[in-house]
């Protein structure tokens, strides 16, 4: 889960978001998107819900394999709260 205790953070669930609206357009399963990066499609419908709290490298495969800037899955997020309690 995002937090570790079950509870979803806003900027987990709107990169998940992102990531099924880039997937669904490029007309990608689960399944296909998580071969093209190395993981399992379990794996990518946990992020695409907005479960896992991503790190760089993840990004950056989900980029590549979806044919986008990975800066584009997280442009304009800054504002999400991100469950550190500094927002």
């Amino acid at each position: 889960m995002a937090s570790g205790r079950g509870q979803l953070y806003p900027a987990a669930v709107e990169f998940g978001a992102r990531v099924r609206a880039r997937r669904e357009k490029a007309k990608l399963s689960q399944e296909d998107l998580a071969h093209l990066m190395g993981l399992h499609r379990t794996y990518v419908g946990s992020v695409e819900r907005g479960e896992r709290n991503v790190g760089l490298r993840t990004i950056l495969r989900f980029g590549r394999a979806l044919g986008v800037e990975p800066a584009t899955l997280i442009e304009g997020m800054a504002q999400f709260d991100i469950g550190d309690g500094l927002d």
